[in-house]
């Protein structure tokens, strides 16, 4: 119901005077929306709404007199009404069955990226740990400024950033080789601390899978086993011709048992540099261990050392270790996996091309590391539809 006041009516024209307006009026009508009283308009016909005499008028509202058909009008707005009912009707029918649908994703699906955040505890925090090799040139290196660089790094950093961690809040912790399934490495002021991530050059092995302790994402570098000689030596073609011969290798690593196993004396270190410093000075025969490891050093001494192709069929595949940390390593598996799928995604290939590249000239014996990034399956992770299909890269 709405209050209608028509305008009051004046005479034109010099002495007269304005008549009083007409009481307000009570009008029903089925109309929300406020109107106008409409000027008398001349013709006929439905829903003109015309004057025809005093006293008679036609239009909404007004009752049909005997013989006489209701207005269309009225028959359509009543139509009209009943369609939108319908429409409602159907609406709240597709909306109740969303929720539904939406409510069974939530409670039945995987979790989502922000959910696994939480849960592997890096909501809120404003500072990664990763621990990383400090010695190995091209691979990680720390250098005399304190800053750490190399193909390890880029990757460490990659991962960080699809986590929501900016560079300056990655922490880089120098780890050794016999640490990186404990996941314990030192700061800068040498105390032993715990990190979130291992991005160490660790190896996959069935052993290391069957570690409780030991998490290991998808592989992120393949690369192989090999030995590096003082310049001059005579070629090296299998394990084999070092039997009997002072060998350095890393302890913990997955190249201590072939070198044993082939009868070389077997000596173990912490750290890769320190058998490269114990090669150099005559005190050992060669070192063995992951191609990609020794190339950096070959690289940089060119004139001194020089690296042989073993022939050795099995290869080493890199992967980050997370611990037991379930949640991150579904998160880390999703960096990676949308590094190797997504074609506009190049910071794997960019870190290759800065590191591993430029050290593949000075080692013509050896391929370094394969050129393509290991495949990732997807992990399971609940993403909206118009968040999926991510662009797969053409083969080659």
């Amino acid at each position: 119901m709405r209050i209608r006041k028509p305008k009051a009516k004046s005479d034109s024209g010099p002495g007269h005077e304005t008549s009083a307006a007409p009481p307000l009026t009570v009008v029903e009508s089925p109309d929300a929306t406020e109107e106008s009283p409409r000027e008398p308009v001349s013709g006929s016909g439905p829903g003109v709404g015309s004057q025809t005499g005093p006293g008679s008028q036609t239009g909404p509202g007004s009752q049909a007199g005997p013989g006489e058909q209701p207005d269309p009008a009225s028959r359509s707005g009543a139509g009209g009404r009943s369609s939108l009912v319908r429409l409602a009707g159907w609406l709240a029918a597709v909306l109740a069955a969303a929720v539904v649908a939406i409510w069974s994703v939530v409670e039945t699906g995987p979790p989502t990226e922000a959910e696994l955040l939480e849960q592997a505890g890096l909501s809120g925090r404003d500072r990664l740990l990763v621990g990383v090799k400090d010695d190995t040139p091209g691979i990680a290196i720390r250098k005399t400024d304190g800053t750490y660089e190399g193909f390890d790094i880029e990757i460490a950093l990659m991962i960080a950033a699809d986590l929501g961690f900016r560079e300056s809040e990655v922490e880089f912790l120098s780890i050794e080789t016999e640490d990186r399934a404990r996941m314990v490495a030192r700061n800068a002021a040498g105390q032993h601390v715990k990190v979130d991530l291992v991005v160490a050059t660790f190896s996959v092995t069935p052993e290391r899978l069957r570690d409780a302790a030991i998490g290991f994402s998808a592989p992120y570098l393949e690369t192989q086993q090999s030995v590096i000689t003082r310049k001059g030596h005579p070629a090296v073609t299998s394990l084999a011709q070092l039997k009997g011969k002072k060998v350095c290798t890393l302890g913990a690593s997955t190249s201590e048992h072939p070198a044993k196993q082939a009868g070389a004396d077997v000596t173990l270190r912490n750290r890769i540099s320190e058998c490269v410093t114990g090669l150099k000075g005559k005190e050992y025969e060669a070192v063995t261990t992951d191609t990609a490891l020794m190339a950096g050093f070959v690289q940089n001494e060119p004139d001194d050392l020089e690296h042989h192709d073993i022939g050795l069929e099995a290869s080493e595949q890199w992967a980050v270790n997370v611990g037991t940390n379930e949640a991150l390593r579904t998160l880390v598996d999703l960096s990676l996996h949308r590094s190797v799928t997504d074609p506009q995604d190049r910071r794997w290939e960019d870190a290759y091309d800065k590191f591993v590249a430029p050290m593949q000239q000075y080692n013509p014996a050896e391929q370094i590391a394969s050129r393509v990034q290991p495949p990732v399956p997807e992990p399971d992770v609940r993403r909206w539809p118009w968040e999926r299909g991510i662009p797969h890269r053409k083969a080659g």
